[in-house]
């Protein structure tokens, strides 16, 4: 991308959760990456919920008609403006600092590395791409993934939209296993390929994918682990393929959804035969392992 215009922002303020969650999932369509941001003082909002921000990055300018749309017909109060490509990147690594999450230390280039030999030093430079592990939800995938791994080694793994390739990459680094990374962006890919290389990790694949349709996937499966760091409606979406590329006995770590949104993404889920063994909350966001025993998906 050139380093003027052809990024945009858009950011709407204090939406109810209900309002802010039917955006967001409209949104997908049409915007490179959406974020939802508790907004507001919540001692002041008890009767009515705490509300929430979007902030949606979009590749050139989006038409107002199809941001209408997102929003039943009628846009709220807003903010939209261009956002060159190197505003961006420093904007979003301007002031962050490193996150632990179990054995994982994740930091920009700019900052030191882990001073413990015993931690797995990750440096992200996520630019596009989500997953810096400033959020609640790459913080409780690193969480999981820390804590399966002392419950034993993972063989084939797959990260499912990858963003800047940190699970996968936290996956390799904890198992030394090669791990195969996927996400519907090709920005993101690349940003992920970058990470893979600045890690030397050679043995990491990062491929442009929509959901489990790539040749490369379906060559790999069935995976004993999958990890999808997503948003609820997709992932309620993709679990009857989920399921059929899961081994038996594999794990799934779902994350990328509120706790309002648990409830149908585990019955997706359970739909196909995987029980739920552990809940990780981080705020308002949850992070799911379930697994799955001997035996074929439901169809």
């Amino acid at each position: 991308m050139s380093e003027t215009a052809d990024l945009w922002q858009l950011h709407v303020p204090a939406l109810h959760l209900a309002q802010a969650e039917a955006a967001a999932a409209a949104l997908e369509e049409l915007a490179l990456a959406v974020t939802m941001i508790e907004s507001g003082d919540p001692a002041e909002s008890v009767a009515t919920g705490a509300l929430w921000d979007l902030e949606v990055l979009c590749d050139g300018r989006p038409a107002a008609a199809a941001l209408r749309r997102c929003f039943g017909g009628i846009l709220p109060a807003h903010h939209l403006a261009p956002l060159s490509h190197r505003d961006w990147v420093v904007e979003s690594q301007k002031g962050q600092p490193a996150v632990s999450a179990g054995r994982f230390h994740i930091h920009g280039a700019h900052l030191p590395r882990h001073p413990s030999p015993g931690a797995i030093d990750l440096t992200i430079e996520a630019g596009l791409a989500f997953g810096s592990g400033q959020h609640e939800t790459t913080r409780g995938c690193l969480l999981a993934i820390a804590g399966l791994a002392k419950r034993g080694s993972r063989r084939n793994v797959l990260d499912l939209g990858t963003g800047s390739g940190v699970l996968a990459l936290a996956a390799a680094k904890i198992w030394h296993r090669r791990v195969l990374a996927a996400d519907i962006d090709a920005v993101a890919t690349g940003i992920a390929r970058e990470n893979f290389v600045r890690h030397s990790a050679p043995h990491l694949r990062a491929v442009t994918a929509a959901g489990f349709r790539h040749r490369a996937i379906a060559s790999a499966a069935p995976f004993d682990l999958i990890l999808a760091n997503i948003l609820a409606r997709p992932l309620c979406r993709m679990a009857p393929a989920l399921a059929r590329h899961l081994a038996p006995g594999g794990i799934v770590v779902l994350s990328g959804l509120l706790d309002a949104q648990e409830t149908g993404v585990l019955a997706a889920y359970r739909a196909q035969g995987l029980t739920l063994k552990r809940r990780l909350v981080l705020g308002r966001w949850h992070t799911l392992l379930l697994d799955r025993h001997a035996g074929p998906p439901r169809r």
